[in-house]
């Protein structure tokens, strides 16, 4: 039983992996550029405010490295991870407003506790089923978004084509076994500062 659970997450992290790396994207945004609504030069402003972020986020601790992920989608950050203590959320979400060109920030970090496997194994796989699901579906762009789950909570980012695509994306969240919520950060293309013509 044991080595069947052992694998399974194994196989779950490998190939939560490998559909990572393809939906990253030329410039680290998570959404694909031949996918990606938004003019290229919007592409590089938000790639550099996210370079930015991260590196005064960097600056303040190395290890936020590993715990800390930034997302910027046409001059909206997102942030997501784990840190020890609610100062730190409020120093990272303070870094973040003073970063030029931010439009808003949303900041989804979570306050560290105990490390459960059971729990981080229940994550991995709910993000797996999501991604699947996404790429399965053929009326959904699933290259432009990006999915983390903490304790059976679903984030998710992205740009959606249409509203009925940000509405089936989350409709495909919820359907998932054992998730309790939903936290969608769904930018539509037509409410883009400057679409690519």
């Amino acid at each position: 039983m044991k080595n069947k659970i052992l694998i399974f997450f194994l196989m779950s992290f490998i190939l939560t992996g490998c559909v990572g790396v393809g939906s990253k994207g030329l410039f680290g945004t998570g959404v694909s550029v031949a996918l990606d609504p938004r003019t290229v030069g919007t592409q590089i402003d938000d790639s550099i405010m996210q370079k930015i972020i991260s590196a005064k986020i960097l600056a303040r601790d190395k290890k936020y490295l590993i715990s800390v992920k930034t997302k910027v989608l046409d001059g909206k950050i997102f942030i997501t991870g784990k840190v020890d203590n609610p100062e730190e959320k409020l120093l990272i979400t303070k870094l973040a407003w003073e970063t030029k060109g931010a439009r808003s920030v949303r900041n989804d970090i979570k306050i560290k506790e105990a490390f459960k496997f059971k729990q981080s194994a229940k994550d991995v796989l709910i993000t797996s089923q999501l991604r699947t699901a996404l790429i399965l579906n053929k009326n959904i762009k699933s290259t432009n978004y990006q999915i983390d789950t903490y304790k059976k909570k679903i984030y998710v980012y992205g740009i959606a084509l249409t509203i009925e695509e940000k509405d089936l994306v989350i409709s495909e969240a919820r359907e998932i076994l054992d998730v309790e919520d939903v936290i969608a950060s769904i930018i539509l293309v037509e409410d883009l500062r400057i679409q690519r013509e």
